[in-house]
């Protein structure tokens, strides 16, 4: 966005407004959670592990509800949190530029705010989406304007029931350790929350080095020259596509099972405020019916992504092509259709994410009492869906449930606020448009959570409080004059 003019004047007028909304709304709350301490250590109220899109939202909609005493824990250094500057490769969001995402109801807060604060309404009215670098620079400039508190550079190890209901968190900070003592957790990890990269079985005999997953660190650049496969056309299979060719790749091969790439986006195509605030709503076969049928549909790559790559007179498209084989020769792999071999230097997975408890060892002491969709709800007939049956079974506030009633009571108090929550309460969690939403049922969620359990302070808070409001001086006592006769007479 070098190329266009900024205005650093405009952006100062708009942090103002907003503080003035702010102010006029009364927001944020006055904090009201009691403080806690256990043996001198002071307790959190919540900890949010992730401070992507969602875990940012999270933490506003919390402030905004006055539980003031929570944290944001990320592992990546500041600026870096999320997908937009590391594995994402698209030039630009997915999403239309007008979608209002974790503004939280505030006009101020939206990103076309921002955008035209720094570059102008025309600038504005000719962009098409919103550039994925830009769209970081405002994720930035939302952590800053709420003052939201983010500790960088903190893995998440372990989290643990502890006796009194609480959990520990055991983090750790390049060589530095400590345990964060919290009354709730709130997983707002993105799209791998409870898993990672989904990678076929088909590669576990090819050396690391031939291959990487859509989600991995690649070096473009030493791809120069090389011929690449790629498996999978989604958006993030055609963005590393295109990176690819980008970087002067001499061939691409893309991979594609289906004999047609896949064209209407159907969720985006019944989206309304009843399918965000209504889904959570439906019977669970109606759940079922809804996601596993837009999954089968599949979502198309975006438009601009898909001509990205066929610019390129490199790129070779090869429909109705599961991979049957892949065999290691010398420098090199061979990929084998059922239409041809093709030798390629680098291979490159657009296959996704799964749900795998195993790859998250900081949830390894809650896995075996996580409850799971396959574990209360039978798969209807003609509808197996392994990523469905796989998806975690939450409460209205995103928890986690017991697969067996009182073996981990603890689980009431972690919130998967992250896509593996499609299944129980809509695409609330993992996506731009209805995240302030999500995030609203989340803290509204906590903040009902904290104040039950801590209702006999709040009842002693009740009767110790004394702050008069009538003086005794608003009004004179008529019964220190004397009453005049009344008649027993009627007229």
């Amino acid at each position: 966005m070098s190329e266009l003019a900024t205005h650093p004047d405009n952006l100062d007028a708009l942090e103002a407004r907003l503080r003035q909304d702010l102010a006029w709304l009364e927001l944020p709350a006055k904090a009201w959670v009691p403080a806690r301490e256990v043996n001198g250590q002071p307790v959190t109220d919540v900890v949010i592990i992730g401070g992507g899109m969602a875990g940012l939202v999270a933490s506003g909609m919390l402030k905004r509800l006055g539980v003031a005493n929570h944290v944001i824990l990320d592992k990546a250094p500041a600026g870096q949190e999320g997908p937009w500057v590391t594995f994402a490769r698209m030039r630009t969001l997915r999403s239309p530029k007008q979608l209002t995402g974790p503004a939280m109801g505030l006009p101020a807060l939206t990103f076309r705010a921002y955008y035209e604060a720094r570059f102008g309404s025309a600038a504005w009215m000719a962009l098409e989406r919103a550039p994925r670098e830009t769209w970081m620079d405002y994720l930035i400039w939302y952590r800053k304007v709420l003052e939201l508190p983010v500790r960088n550079g903190v893995s998440v190890d372990a989290i643990l029931p502890r006796e009194d209901g609480m959990l520990d968190l055991l983090c750790s900070q390049g060589d530095a350790k400590e345990t964060v003592i919290c009354r709730h957790v709130v997983l707002a990890t993105g799209r791998d929350g409870l898993g990672g990269p989904y990678v076929p079985d088909i590669a576990e005999h090819i050396d690391r080095k031939f291959w990487a997953h859509t989600a991995d660190a690649i070096d473009f650049a030493a791809l120069r020259g090389k011929r690449v496969g790629v498996i999978g056309a989604g958006a993030s299979a055609m963005d590393n596509a295109a990176t690819a060719l980008e970087a002067g790749v001499a061939r691409l091969d893309m991979f594609v099972r289906r004999k047609e790439l896949p064209r209407i986006n159907k969720f985006t195509g019944i989206g309304s405020q009843g399918v965000v605030h209504g889904f959570a709503g439906l019977p669970d076969e109606w759940k079922w019916r809804f996601l596993n049928y837009a999954m089968g549909q599949q979502t198309p790559p975006p438009r601009p992504s898909v001509l990205r790559v066929s610019s390129f007179e490199q790129a070779h498209l090869h429909l109705e092509s599961p991979i049957g084989g892949l065999r290691q020769e010398d420098d090199h792999v061979v990929v084998t259709t059922r239409r041809a071999s093709y030798p390629v230097d680098f291979l490159i997975f657009g296959t996704g994410f799964k749900i795998d408890l195993s790859n998250r060892p900081e949830l390894a002491a809650l896995e075996p009492c996580i409850r799971f969709w396959r574990d209360r709800f039978p798969t209807p007939a003609g509808m197996a869906n392994a990523e469905l049956e796989g998806s975690p079974d939450l409460g209205e506030a995103f928890e986690f449930r017991e697969r067996e009633p009182g073996s981990c009571p603890a689980l009431a108090k972690i919130h998967c606020f992250n896509f593996p929550a499609t299944l129980s309460h809509g695409k609330l969690t993992g996506d731009i448009p209805a995240i302030s939403e999500g995030a609203d049922r989340l803290a509204r969620g906590v903040v009902r959570s904290l104040f039950v359990e801590d209702r006999e302070k709040h009842f002693a808070n009740l009767q110790a409080f004394d702050t008069p409001e009538l003086l005794g001086d608003e009004w004179a006592d008529d019964n220190t004059e004397a009453l005049p006769e009344l008649s027993s007479e009627r007229t």
